[in-house]
């Protein structure tokens, strides 16, 4: 069984030879001396040991029949212990697929604040499904995928947790795991000494980090960058991430990928502080006079996400939910605005009329602004909607990573239903 992560993730629009790199779909691949890797969407790495197999993460429920199949091409050991790198269910979720049927429950091992995270994920499940419904499938009320029904507790939640470091030894191969905030407060990094495999989990997923997707969670890009340079160190020669293809047997390419992301990382934060420290002015501004990194590796394409979702990331950590602009402190609802700027602008259809244009002379930022106030003041217009759905869609075709591409998508798919957005 060979699942397309492309059939999964419809919405995501790349095309290029660094989307072939975040999409990398393959495996089993030998990556070291009884060590293999296999990816559908995210990375599974499997340790052979004289105790049996030790797996790095486990995959997408849906996904991990696929994975579990390609790595049994390799070894039908039992599953000895299990170690998730974060709670994201396509890490964390999978476990059940890879376990023979007369084989003991095995060990799982994850950092202490998944169980936080779990609990999170249960009481919150439509707010996620919703959430992902819009960054995947690009659509307010997709139910396609059976990644917006598992959140909660995993079949297999964890049976040992940890807090900064923990070594342990397993068939006599030794495993060194690493606390590291990064895309999650939760995040474990792994690596294996005898065999120089690293498993950073989605701390290297072949594109810009995860570090500011605009829905989720607070991010930890200075955390991230500190980990990164302390896998560095280890001087690892192989690579088995989150995301994307393994680097096999090349030091110096994976040195390479691990210091220029936190060198990327590090750029964005201290270029977002600078300007907070000149006297915090309104975030958009913040974000507009910043001079974001951009990189010629295919390891930091914004395929994924972007550096300005990173910079307001590090804005939301340091600065709070207050943009500096006094009027959104306690703001009038949003359909009252609406309707009073589509007043002073001869109704909504001058409005409207205004928004076309600017996205037809490609001002998409300011075309989208008119048209969220048109659509507010006047939703039940089904032409109003019509008009509005199709300025985001040219907007979405602009953009490269699949955060913002998606989330415009949504936006075009409620103002097709005649929705002020989500």
């Amino acid at each position: 069984m060979c699942i397309n992560p492309r059939d999964q993730f419809q919405g995501f629009a790349g095309s290029g030879p660094e989307d072939a790199k975040f999409f990398w779909t393959g495996g089993p691949v030998e990556v070291a001396e009884r060590t293999h890797f296999a990816s559908l969407f995210s990375g599974v790495t499997a340790f052979e040991t004289d105790e049996g197999l030790v797996l790095v993460d486990t995959g997408l429920r849906r996904l991990s029949l696929g994975l579990a199949a390609l790595l049994r091409q390799r070894s039908q050991a039992k599953v000895h212990t299990a170690i998730y790198t974060h709670g994201h269910v396509d890490h964390a979720f999978g476990l059940g697929a890879y376990l023979l049927a007369d084989q003991a429950a095995p060990q799982v091992i994850a950092h202490r604040n998944t169980i936080q995270r779990f609990e999170r994920y249960q009481r919150t499940q439509q707010h996620n499904a919703a959430l992902n419904a819009r960054q995947f499938d690009g659509s307010a009320t997709a139910k396609s995928l059976d990644l917006y029904d598992t959140f909660g507790f995993p079949e297999h939640p964890p049976t040992l947790l940890f807090d900064d470091v923990l070594s342990l030894d397993v068939g006599g191969v030794r495993f060194e795991l690493h606390h590291c905030k990064g895309e999650t407060d939760d995040h474990t990094w792994i690596f294996c000494p005898s065999r120089g495999v690293l498993c950073p989990g989605d701390l290297l997923i072949w594109g810009v980090p995860n570090a500011g997707n605009p829905q989720k969670a607070q991010r930890y890009p200075w955390d991230w960058a500190r980990g990164l340079r302390a896998m560095a160190a280890l001087e690892p020669r192989t690579i088995c991430p989150g995301h994307g293809g393994p680097v096999i047997n090349d030091p110096v390419l994976a040195r390479q990928m691990l210091i220029e992301t936190a060198d990327y990382l590090d750029l964005i934060v201290e270029r977002t502080l600078a300007l907070m420290e000149a006297g915090s002015p309104p975030h958009v501004d913040i974000v507009r006079s910043l001079e974001l990194p951009q990189s010629t590796s295919p390891w930091l394409q914004p395929v994924y996400d972007e550096a300005e979702f990173i910079a307001r990331n590090v804005i939301r950590y340091y600065g709070g939910w207050y943009s500096g602009r006094p009027s959104e402190l306690k703001p009038a609802t949003r359909q009252s605005l609406a309707l009073e700027v589509a007043a002073l602008s001869g109704g909504v259809t001058s409005l409207l009329d205004r928004a076309v244009a600017l996205s037809e002379s490609g001002e998409h930022a300011l075309a989208c602004h008119l048209a969220d106030f048109a659509l507010e003041a006047s939703p039940e217009a089904l032409d109003v909607g019509r008009r509005t759905a199709e300025i985001y869609r040219k907007r979405a075709a602009t953009e490269t990573s699949l955060m913002a591409v998606n989330l415009y998508r949504s936006a075009a798919a409620y103002a097709d239903e005649g929705r002020p957005f989500a």
